[in-house]
Order: structure tokens, then sequence, then C-alpha cells
């Protein structure tokens, strides 16, 4: 009798959390991270995943009307006013090293960039409205925008703007699905900046908040993140792909970072020297 009540003790207790339909490599990434560290902490956690793939808009109004429990984005003014961030970056930052997508036969110009001023001299295609083209114009460098994304690629092969700056996980798949543009990606370069792709919980939830933060130190203390990221296909192939460690980094400030951004714990961000 004991036993039963335990074990109905244990069933009642245990965190149910709903999340937006998961779509996507990026997007699976971060629902495997949010698993892993609710299970340090509940190992009794069920996750459910939304019926339809909510845009942002409407998955922020799910978090704050308590609809969903976590959603996952970046560190944006907009995301942190409305909900909790859970300030562990879990991607590493990942989203924060870019890699460019030139025309084709432009490569031997971009050999010849060594420094920001450099690459202060052409410019970026990105999109109206996109978080790290508020940073790329704080930086001021140069962008040429518009607000619809297929039309970047061919804006870049008509000359309109001379790179287009990628996550690292991005241009592989971007250029190969469309061959019968003459696009290629740059071979040499990297452009870094500080960025945090965090979990987020609604405003009063501290409980849940206290809950990812705890899992996720717990995750990254015993290895078992480290192992999750390096291992997952995504990450996998960039690595393999990217070149990273023979590319000359272009480092920029982030301005729209949150002061509270966790810099100072050096293990919650990617290390390229011990890549």
């Amino acid at each position: 009798m004991v036993a039963l009540m335990l074990h109905s003790l244990q069933v009642i207790s245990a965190e149910t959390i709903r999340v937006n339909k998961v779509v996507g490599e990026k997007e699976e990434l971060m629902f495997s991270v949010l698993k892993l560290v609710m299970s340090k902490v509940d190992q009794n956690t069920t996750f459910i995943q939304n019926d339809q793939e909510l845009n942002t808009a409407r998955a922020i109004g799910a978090v704050e009307s308590k609809k969903f429990d976590v959603m996952w984005g970046g560190s944006t003014s907009t995301y942190e006013d409305k909900m909790l961030p859970i300030r562990i970056p879990a991607l590493k930052g990942l989203l924060g090293h870019r890699i460019f997508i030139i025309r084709a036969s432009d490569q031997e110009k971009f050999d010849q960039i060594h420094s920001l001023e450099d690459l202060k001299k052409l410019d970026a295609g990105l999109g109206k409205l996109w978080g790290d083209t508020k940073v790329m114009k704080l930086a001021n460098i140069p962008t040429v925008t518009t607000m619809k994304y297929p039309n970047l690629f061919l804006m870049l092969e008509g000359g309109r703007f001379d790179y287009f700056p990628r996550a690292l996980h991005e241009p592989w798949v971007e250029v190969k699905s469309r061959p019968e543009l003459n696009l290629a990606i740059e071979k040499h370069l990297m452009l870094i900046y500080p960025f945090a792709q965090y979990f987020y919980v609604e405003k009063s939830n501290k409980s849940l908040h206290d809950k990812i933060y705890k899992g996720f130190e717990m995750a990254i203390a015993d290895g078992s993140f480290d192992k999750l990221f390096f291992n997952h296909p995504m990450i996998k192939d960039v690595l393999e792909q990217a070149n990273l460690k023979q590319r000359k980094v272009i480092r920029i400030k982030n301005a729209t970072m949150h002061p509270d951004t966790p810099f100072d714990r050096k293990e919650f961000w990617l290390d390229l020297d011990n890549l």
C-alpha cells in the first residue's frame, strides 16, 4: 500500500513540459539538450510537442499564456522582456560563428581580407528584421537587406552585395540546394560575435527556470552535455566541413547582449582552440 502511494506521488510530481512542434535539425538538437538537462533533475519528465509549428510571435504568446512551458531562441530584448531566460547558451554560442556564402568567382577577393577594416569595404546581405542584422549594423559593417530570405541568394548572385554571412550549420545545404546559382562557400574567413541561444519559461515560473539551470550545470559538469553536443550529426558535419582552425577569425562586439550574459563562464562557450 505504501509502495503504491509512493508511486502515485512520483507520477503526480513528474514534470510535464509542453513545447512548440520541433522542426529541423537545429530544433531537434535544442530539444535533445532540454531533455538531457531535465533528466538530471527529474527522470520522470514527460514532453509534449504542439500539433503544429507556431511562428515566433505566437510561440512567445503561448509561453506567456502558459500553453507552452518552454521555448528557445536567441538572446534578444523582445524575448527577455516577455519571458524568463535560462542564461546558459544552449548551443555554446555556435550561432555567433559566421562563414560566408559568396559568388563562386570571388574567392580571390576574399583572400585579401585580413581584418575587420578590410571586411568593411564589402557589403553583407541580410534579412531586414534579423537579429544579426542589428549586430552587423552596430559594428558599422555595410549591409544590404530584404524582407524575403529567398531573395538574398538571387541578390548575391546578381551583385547587389558581396557576401551572405551564415551560421556554421547553414551554408552547405543552402548552396547545394541552389545549383543553378553561381555561389560558393568562402574558404578562409570566419566572423565571430557573442550570441546565446537560450531556453525561456514564463516570467513567474522560477521553479522550472531553476530546474533547467540546475540540470544544465550538472550536464556540463559530468560531460554529458559535451557528449551530446559534439556527437550530434549537425555539429559533427559542421566541424568536418568548416575547417575552423584554418580560418582567419574576425571578431566584432554584440552590443545587443544583456549585461547578465555569462561571459565569465568559459565552459559555457565554444572553444575553437580545443576542438
